[in-house]
């Protein structure tokens, strides 16, 4: 088994990016959901209500964040935030410390999203930790749903394409990391393994949601795949699709073609 796909999606419910190598963070991959928009309530958005979020495409370059969307200029972000305006976010049951990125982006993304809304960024110094019931190590975790890695085997949804009426790309479920499996699901039996030289362990199976009816490419949204996910993948009323993944603090650096090895399981 080798590590087929790295994706990271710096800006939470906003368009993905490829890479050919990623480093690893205690939050989770480098520059993987650090923003997030947030609505005038200070909560955050999500395709899952919003679907032309996933029209906003990201790209990263040597010292800033581009965003784009047809019909518009391109909006350049700072890795670093250029105010030190904070706000209190919300995202989900969790609150946390967020610092505004600028006016300027602000009014893009208003603009953008027919909506008022603000783009904040987590600093270092704001601490989001992953459920204690399933995190090994006090682990932290960024504007991401709950965890700081997803993982899907290739096998997985190549048995799932096989029963939609058509098929749907893994963009669909926004995994960090794909890895080449010839059995379907074979990784809800792993507990841990080594990616290269980097060690994570799996905490638990991923829920999936509407988000996974969307089209990334047109925003238009329909019942597949959870509509059929639903009647083979099922467990205590929810859909399950991938695995969550903490870091085992071994290893810092991941590239595709690595190989994948079942530590335990």
């Amino acid at each position: 088994m080798v590590l087929s796909e790295i994706n990271i999606y710096p800006i939470k419910s906003l368009g993905g990016i490829s890479l050919s190598s990623a480093r690893i963070e205690e939050r989770g991959l480098q520059f993987d959901r650090r923003w997030m928009l947030v609505d005038a309530q200070k909560q955050f958005m999500t395709q899952r209500k919003i679907h032309k979020m996933a029209l906003i495409k990201a790209s990263l370059h040597d010292s800033h964040l581009q965003v784009d969307m047809m019909g518009k200029s391109a909006l350049h972000i700072p890795f670093l935030p250029q105010t030190d305006e904070t706000a209190t976010v919300t995202i989900w049951d969790d609150t946390c410390q967020g610092v505004i990125v600028s006016q300027e982006a602000n009014e893009w993304f208003s603009d953008a999203l027919q909506m008022p809304c603000k783009l904040v960024y987590m600093p270092d110094n704001s601490i989001r930790e992953v459920d204690h019931r399933y995190a090994k190590n006090n682990e932290i975790v960024s504007f991401a749903d709950a965890y700081p890695f997803l993982l899907i085997g290739q096998a997985s949804l190549d048995d799932l394409n096989q029963r939609l009426p058509e098929a749907v790309p893994m963009n669909r479920f926004r995994p960090n990391l794909v890895v080449t499996t010839d059995i379907p699901f074979a990784e809800d039996r792993w507990k841990s393994i080594r990616v290269g030289d980097t060690i994570f362990h799996l905490a638990k199976p991923c829920a999936r949601c509407v988000l996974t009816t969307i089209d990334q490419q047109t925003g238009n949204a329909g019942k597949e795949p959870l509509k059929t996910l639903s009647g083979y993948r099922t467990i205590n009323n929810k859909v399950l699709f991938g695995q969550n993944l903490l870091w085992g603090r071994q290893g810092n650096q991941i590239q595709l073609g690595d190989k994948v090895e079942i530590l335990a399981q």
